[in-house]
């Protein structure tokens, strides 16, 4: 198969103006502040424009101003205002507009496998992890050390 390269935030803008006619569109991830839940380059996201009102832990996919395409979580909302934050990050951006936030990610394909809200590790990161900011860094690094220990006493 011919690999094909195209513009990011072209392509993006495509399933933008598809997710917002109702449909599921599936993507890629690219980047790694979702990371532990979504890594680059292995895991999927399938969005859709939101059908529900937003809340606190939900990830969702916005524009900010400068016109680039984010996927984080909501981190908080004031009023009409929203605040993000990736699961790899502790610096929360915003306030950004109810209008720049676009679609909804309704379920994931994690390590091959797909997940849904109410799957443990969905609510575990929606709910848990992102009150966990200030020890993000800290947590990340044990995780790291135990995937390690984890992967080398299996190849054993």
């Amino acid at each position: 198969m011919k690999e094909r390269v195209v513009d990011t935030r072209e392509y993006v803008s495509i399933l933008r103006g598809i997710a917002e006619e109702g449909k599921v569109v599936s993507l890629r991830i690219a980047g790694s502040s979702m990371s532990p839940f979504l890594c680059h380059e292995r895991d999927w996201i399938y969005f859709t424009r939101p059908d529900r009102a937003l809340r606190r832990g939900d990830m969702v996919f916005y524009q900010r101003d400068t016109g680039q395409y984010v996927m984080h979580r909501i981190y908080q909302i004031r009023g009409k205002e929203y605040y993000m934050l990736g699961d790899a990050q502790t610096c929360v951006e915003g306030p950004l507009r109810r209008e720049q936030i676009f679609a909804l990610i309704v379920q994931v394909k994690r390590k091959g496998k797909i997940l849904r809200p109410g799957n443990f590790w969905w609510e575990f990161f929606g709910r848990v992890w992102i009150r966990m900011r200030p020890l993000r860094p800290l947590a990340s690094r044990l995780y790291g050390v135990f995937s390690a220990f984890r992967r080398k006493k299996i190849h054993r």
